[in-house]
């Protein structure tokens, strides 16, 4: 009798967590991000974004700010935030074997130089004590503390992360050491992190000057479906002008969103390149022996499949070469506590959630239900690449 063939595990490789070190350090804070409560709101309201400052300043300066039915600035702070109890029901709840955390945004970005290290240290040893308490079950993905001296940053790379047993890559905003991912700064942390096999989650968090969404209050709409996508492909796209992809060929590289907009807008970067003064003379002279955007996405990118379609999860695997090949560097993701349930009875969130089965059913419909590409995408990709269940 033949052996049944194991499953693949289901693996969320996009989901996050706020230790509660770091609930109080933004509930200390007067400027964006920080964490506000307000009589008329059950929970904390966490207000990460500039778009989000308007309504905030309204909210604290107004005596209505606290009035029933009042539009409050941010989110609410549920327990799904900062609960290890509440992830494992949520991954119990949609059959998630593995889940890597990672810290939400804006990760360590706003603190000053002096306290960095330190509080690095303590809020990756919490994600390793979340760790340990599953085995086997839960990953993450480590913050670094960017605002210190660059030597400070790389001594980290090299002596703390190791300690950590748990930790399978880093998580990065585009803003990197403070002027984007393309500073030649950058290079030695992206190199040490080659070196130490760590690959890089990008994920969003700047997005765009408040002014291009208007002046009418569209809530969040654009700046987390426009500006969070078109943040990522513009970091990406300068890193590969900088030839950073080629400095650093060890590089690998995780983007959230499904990349943005680079699978829809790689052609249309490498048709500018051809026609631009300052690039086609190099473009031409190198010929066949020049790496093309489609290139870096086959071969240093990864991406997750957060993109709640079928037809923007399709993009994703064509760009990234198409069939099984394409397949081999997808990941999903939940985007967990994010985009929760609306409506319904009080408790509603603690049951199935739209959005994750929107990625789910995205696979599926893309790849076949089942089939071995969508187990791929499923779990297998995550538990080859970011070397899960290795102790």
């Amino acid at each position: 009798m033949a052996t049944p063939k194991p499953q693949t595990p289901v693996v969320d490789i996009h989901t996050h967590m706020y230790p509660p070190e770091y609930i109080s350090m933004l509930s200390s804070r007067a400027s964006i991000p920080l964490v506000r409560t307000f009589p008329s709101s059950p929970d904390p309201r966490l207000v990460l974004l500039e778009a989000e400052v308007p309504a905030l300043e309204k909210a604290t300066g107004s005596g209505d700010a606290n009035a029933p039915g009042t539009i409050l600035p941010g989110r609410p702070l549920t327990r799904h935030f900062t609960s290890l109890s509440q992830k494992i029901s949520f991954m119990d709840t949609h059959n998630i074997s593995i889940s890597v955390l990672s810290l939400a945004n804006p990760w360590l970005d706003f603190l000053p130089a002096n306290e960095a290290v330190s509080i690095a240290r303590s809020i990756n040893a919490s994600f390793e004590e979340m760790c340990g308490a599953h085995p086997g079950r839960l990953y993450f993905f480590a913050s670094l503390p960017l605002t210190s001296p660059l030597e400070a940053i790389l001594s980290f790379i090299t002596t703390a992360l190791p300690s950590f047993r748990h930790c399978r890559g880093i998580i990065l905003g585009t803003s990197g050491l403070g002027s984007g991912l393309d500073d030649p700064a950058m290079l030695p942390m992206f190199a040490a992190l080659a070196d130490a096999n760590l690959p890089v989650f990008l994920h969003p968090h700047y997005g765009l000057p408040n002014s291009v969404f208007g002046k009418a209050d569209y809530g969040h709409v654009l700046p987390l479906a426009l500006g969070f996508p078109m943040e990522t492909t513009i970091a990406v796209a300068r890193m590969y002008l900088a030839g950073v992809f080629d400095a650093v060929p060890g590089l690998r590289m995780i983007l959230a969103h499904s990349g943005g907009t680079l699978p829809f807008l790689a052609g249309r970067i490498e048709s500018c390149l051809l026609h631009d003064a300052k690039f086609a003379g190099a473009v031409r002279e190198q010929g066949d022996r020049r790496r093309t955007v489609w290139d870096v996405l086959r071969e240093q990118v990864y991406l997750d499949a957060v993109v709640y379609s079928e037809v923007g999860l399709k993009a994703a695997i064509e760009a990234s070469g198409g069939g099984k090949e394409g397949a081999a560097r997808l990941m999903f993701g939940t985007d967990h506590p994010f985009f929760p349930p609306l409506g319904g009875p009080k408790g509603a969130e603690d049951g199935e959630w739209e959005s994750v089965r929107l990625n789910a059913d995205a696979v599926g419909r893309a790849l076949g239900e089942g089939s071995e590409e969508a187990e791929m995408v499923m779990g297998g990709n995550a538990v080859r690449v970011l070397r899960l269940y290795e102790e």
